[in-house]
């Protein structure tokens, strides 16, 4: 299954948890963003290692949305190239 993830994590050890989870998994993307095309195991396998890793009650937040083949096929990126990998960890 193909997953777009959105991270929003306001500590910083946190957010570097977060960010190495999601690197095992797929791709950075853009800030807080990557994309994974993972099997159904590890989908459920990554939701409770990102659940452990945030904190509610600092207002942390990860989306993981499903992405439909047709809807890979109508993804548009404008802009810059995506960031180098290694420019994102704090």
């Amino acid at each position: 299954m193909h997953l777009l993830v959105a991270y929003d994590v306001s500590d910083d050890t946190n957010r570097r948890r977060v960010y190495r989870t999601l690197q095992r998994y797929g791709a950075w993307k853009q800030y807080s963003v990557f994309e994974l095309e993972i099997s159904k195991t590890d989908r459920v396998e990554l939701v409770d290692e990102l659940d452990a890793a945030i904190d509610p009650e600092d207002g942390d937040r990860v989306k993981l949305y499903r992405l439909c083949g047709s809807c890979e096929s109508e993804t548009t990126t404008l802009g810059a190239e995506e960031p180098d990998e290694q420019s994102n960890v704090i």
